[in-house]
């Protein structure tokens, strides 16, 4: 896989390039785009994980990677529900949970960051364990029986 000069930190499109030549996107198990705006970032499609999408930000500080998991309103008891995220996230390798807002409505956010001078296998794998962590919190956390706070 792409590795880069110590000096040397990815951008959005030379993310996405390196990406795009990649194992895991010629066997498809991954798809890249990038969605422009103001600051433009990646979207990529994990195929293999239900085509779950990820939101891919490269700064001059970090790269950060987050998936919307569901509207933080259809939880039953919100409070005791963060109350036991905090608790319970370092359970959880390499992800962070996160409230996060689209068009005016909060959802759960599953997010990790690395360095932008990390290796593209070091990104891929964070890429994997996003979906992975997301797809068992949807699955195991989602109506999970929270004690009260």
């Amino acid at each position: 896989m792409g590795v880069l000069a110590l000096t040397d930190i990815w951008t959005v499109r030379s993310l996405k390039a390196a990406l795009d030549t990649s194992e895991p996107a010629k066997t498809g198990e991954l798809s890249v785009r990038v969605v422009e705006g103001a600051d433009p970032i990646l979207l990529v499609t994990m195929h293999e994980h239900g085509d779950l999408e990820l939101f891919v930000n490269v700064s001059e500080a970090q790269i950060s990677a987050s998936t919307l998991l569901w509207p933080c309103d259809e939880q039953e008891d919100q409070a005791a529900f963060n109350a036991f995220l905090l608790k319970t996230q370092k359970l959880v390798p390499l992800s962070n949970f996160g409230i996060g807002s689209v068009e005016g409505r909060d959802y759960y956010e599953l997010f990790g960051e690395l360095a932008t001078s990390s290796r593209l296998d070091t990104i891929v794998i964070e890429l994997r364990t996003l979906a992975e962590n997301a797809i068992d919190a949807a699955t195991d956390l989602r109506n999970a029986q929270i004690p009260a706070a």
